[in-house]
């Protein structure tokens, strides 16, 4: 039975890995409306750029 409780645990880090993605692809206003943190829109591969190239690009 313990491989039944591990597979439970795992698909509830699934669906809560999916609530959180759908919850951040919401629009910002709409996440601020529910009480969400809104999300950065700037991944950070983007960020370290910035930082690395400047903002003159």
């Amino acid at each position: 039975m313990e491989m039944f409780e591990t597979l439970g645990r795992f698909r509830a880090a699934m669906k809560n890995a999916q609530a959180v993605r759908a919850m951040n692809n919401l629009p910002p206003e709409i996440q601020k409306d529910i009480g969400w943190p809104v999300s950065p829109r700037i991944d950070a591969q983007t960020n370290l750029s910035r930082l690395i190239l400047g903002s003159g690009r």
